[in-house]
């Protein structure tokens, strides 16, 4: 069962956060909770994107612009990591020929 909290409990489990900075990266679309009958909710991987945003803002200068790269970027990698699992999926249902023949040409490219 997945593990949802409250604003309240979003708020305890990670020290640095208060509410300006909750409603600031709320704004930012750093997160977006979970809506439910008991209000928004936050899953295990919000809080880890909190935290990283309040960590970020401890030793960054800009710290929005760079809590937003770095989130923005992690966000990318889970996606490039799905199409690539996808297409691995894809390339596995093919002939032993084509995928030979695939592996090859992607040899060429990388040694370019």
């Amino acid at each position: 069962m997945i593990r949802l909290y409250s604003r309240h409990e979003t708020l305890t489990e990670i020290a640095e956060l208060d509410e300006a900075r909750l409603e600031v990266l709320l704004a930012a679309h750093v997160v977006e909770p979970v809506d439910t009958a008991e209000g928004p909710r936050f899953r295990e991987a919000d809080l880890a994107r909190l935290q990283l945003a309040c960590d970020l803002e401890a030793i960054s200068e800009s710290p929005e612009d760079t809590a937003a790269l770095v989130l923005s970027l992690i966000d990318e990698a889970g996606t490039l990591r799905a199409d690539l699992r996808a297409l691995m999926t894809a390339l596995a249902g093919e002939p032993p020929e084509v995928r030979a023949r695939l592996r090859a040409r992607l040899a060429e490219a990388l040694r370019r």
